[in-house]
């Protein structure tokens, strides 16, 4: 067996042993695990804010997206000890015990040592662990699902809809975000003065409101017999033990699409509203800059 070909950097003054660069992570476009470290350097200055103060998991594709993937919550086995990380109870079968330890990133050597391991997906809950406990939510997100024929035009049409729901709750500072998969998410900031607990059922009664009045389009509850054609408002995402991908994060999907912030007028426009991969966020972002940040001020 060929010996892995290793590189050593040094990144904001921390030595990494970087591997296989050229090992191909998305088959269709021959993107290379070196391509994805470099996305992941450019848009570190967004994305770190982002992530900031948050436990992470992460979603791995050791041999590429077109293999087998795993979840992984708990720092990884070997992890350097400057890698910052919190213990907290297990929350879910996926957390291998009773306790789990999450690594947080910090900077941007965690970024590239968890990138260089195929770390592609980076997800978040909507708190901050402050003074070794979560902290209230400082964000609320909408996930918008759409079940097929349903697509991403079904989704900007209720984005829409669900900013002018927040707009009328005092939530004006709201962000929509394709998702690089199906749909999007509305993300809005909030004041921290509210629970995980409260901001979910808020979430709910406006999934099961926007339901009522437009069944033809919304959904609330998760069934899958009753999602075609429409759109689920996933409100459960904003229940404290839950994690939604971050924004700029790359995804595990056939091309390197990514969970892009987009403009309103842009979801204004629903059937010129796509995907993005991760050339054209890199290209928005040094025309348009960080929209999620000016938005919510991450």
């Amino acid at each position: 067996m060929a010996e892995a070909q290793q590189v050593s950097v040094e990144v904001e003054g921390r030595r990494l042993a970087l591997s296989n660069l050229d090992k191909v992570l998305y088959p269709a476009t021959e993107t290379t695990k070196g391509e994805v470290l470099h996305y992941y350097a450019r848009v570190a200055p967004v994305l770190l804010p982002i992530l900031a103060g948050r436990p992470v998991t992460r979603v791995r594709w050791p041999h590429g997206v077109g293999d087998t993937s795993f979840f992984e919550k708990n720092v990884p086995q070997g992890a350097p000890s400057w890698l910052p990380r919190m213990t907290v109870a297990s929350s879910g079968s996926r957390g291998g015990g009773d306790r789990v330890t999450y690594p947080f990133v910090e900077d941007l050597a965690a970024l590239t040592y968890l990138a260089n391991l195929a770390a592609i997906e980076l997800h978040v809950p909507q708190w901050r662990w402050v003074e070794d406990a979560a902290a209230n939510p400082d964000r609320l997100v909408i996930d918008l699902d759409p079940g097929s024929p349903a697509g991403l035009a079904e989704c900007a049409d209720l984005a829409l809809q669900v900013r002018e729901e927040l707009v009328d709750a005092g939530m004006e500072r709201a962000v929509p975000v394709t998702s690089g998969s199906k749909g999007m998410q509305v993300y809005a900031a909030l004041d921290g003065s509210r629970t995980s607990e409260e901001i979910r059922d808020w979430a709910k009664d406006l999934a099961q409101s926007l339901t009522r009045r437009n069944p033809d389009l919304v959904v609330w509850k998760m069934t899958k017999s009753i999602r075609g054609g429409k759109v689920l408002l996933d409100w459960s995402q904003n229940t404290a033990a839950k994690t939604t991908i971050a924004p700029y994060s790359l995804r595990g999907r056939e091309r390197p699409m990514v969970a892009a912030p987009r403009s309103w007028e842009e979801v204004q426009e629903p059937g010129r509203l796509t995907q993005l991969d991760f050339e054209e966020v890199l290209d928005r972002l040094d025309s348009d800059g960080d929209l999620f940040g000016a938005a919510l001020g991450d």
